[in-house]
């Protein structure tokens, strides 16, 4: 007797383009949503963007309590429940970059609201998945969350994040090519449940992003729009394979591991983005093909060496051959890479 079933859970609105942050509270009414709204945002993202989205709700209704957060911690997470339940709000809203968005996912996830993304860069793909990731310790952790009912990107407010925001953004769509070689040889060796659809997107959206790596330039705004649209596909296919997998593997447990041995270096994208080199290499050899991951990469201005994410040799090769213990999750790296084995790697890549 067939008895599968899944529960796919995507945003009903995406808002992508110039000038859209205009039009978040029309967004929003479109979802019925009840209650006021409670805006979580960083100092920065306030300046930029929150400030006008209250304003806008501010002149149909009261003005909506705002949350500044500093950093994504636990902590901050439950500052805001609090906020939410005094305010008695019926929703949120998180502007900004990751941690402000991250922050509110996990808040209305807790509180059982519904939740918008507002995203002010595009550093990466969690403004759309139903995933949050928070630092505690030496370790981070990533936990289900609260999917956005909508997306509301304005690219003129994008392309006007720091640049590396936006090559970050790039390198950890780009990492979905070794993301998605994981899942599927998960697949094959551990009996893990594929969806080749899920699967399917996610490489698409890690092409559109190779393809295109000429046309990604610094304050060009439609490479912002490039951008965001990969983001956003990127997060469907994890809410239709309900998992982080068409978007994580091998090189986000080597990013994960670097945050623990040089925490706050190097962006998560850009650490993401080396650790697909290293991974690409792991999973085809030397058949080239983990110098087009690399040559894109370097198309679009992301780090493609220990260098260039501002760490040492030694960080890398302790990342290599210990990142298989982050999590229970099956890939490439196996029960482990040997340091020789690691330095073999890394040297040929050219990412020591």
């Amino acid at each position: 007797m067939f008895d599968k079933s899944t529960w796919i859970r995507l945003p009903r609105n995406v808002v992508v383009g110039h000038g859209v942050l205009d039009e978040t509270t029309d967004a929003i009414a479109e979802l019925h949503l009840g209650g006021q709204p409670l805006l979580v945002t960083s100092p920065t993202a306030r300046e930029v963007a929150a400030d006008r989205v209250a304003a806008s709700f501010a002149a149909g209704g009261p003005e909506p309590a705002t949350v500044v957060v500093e950093e994504a911690s636990f902590s901050a997470v439950e500052r805001v429940v609090e906020t939410a339940r005094e305010e008695d709000a019926g929703f949120l809203v998180g502007v900004g970059g990751g941690k402000p968005i991250d922050i509110a996912k996990m808040a209305s996830d807790t509180l059982e609201l519904g939740f918008v993304s507002v995203p002010t860069a595009a550093s990466h793909d969690g403004i759309v998945s139903g995933r949050g990731s928070v630092p505690e310790g030496d370790t981070r952790h990533s936990v289900a969350a609260e999917p956005p009912l909508a997306v509301v990107a304005d690219t003129g407010v994008i392309a006007d994040a720091p640049w590396e925001l936006t090559t970050a953004g790039c390198a950890d769509i780009i990492s979905n090519y070794t993301a998605v070689r994981d899942w599927q040889l998960a697949h094959r060796l551990q009996n893990v449940e594929y969806s080749e659809y899920a699967g399917a997107l996610s490489r698409m959206t890690a092409e559109m992003l190779v393809d295109n790596a000429d046309s990604i330039k610094k304050g060009l705004e439609e490479s912002a729009w490039v951008v965001v649209k990969a983001l956003v596909s990127s997060g469907v296919a994890m809410s239709i394979a309900d998992s982080s997998r068409p978007a994580s593997g091998a090189e986000h447990l080597f990013s994960h591991q670097l945050d623990r041995i040089a925490p706050g270096v190097a962006l998560h994208g850009h650490q993401v983005g080396v650790g697909s080199i290293l991974t690409e290499y792991l999973h085809t050899g030397d058949d080239g093909r983990w110098r087009n991951i690399r040559d894109a990469l370097a198309r679009i201005g992301a780090p493609t060496t220990a260098d260039g994410l501002g760490i040492d040799d030694g960080a890398v090769i302790e990342a290599l051959t210990t990142a298989h213990e982050i999590r229970d999750r099956y890939t490439i790296l196996g029960n482990g890479v040997n340091e020789p084995a690691a330095r073999e790697v890394a040297t040929v890549t050219g990412v020591i």
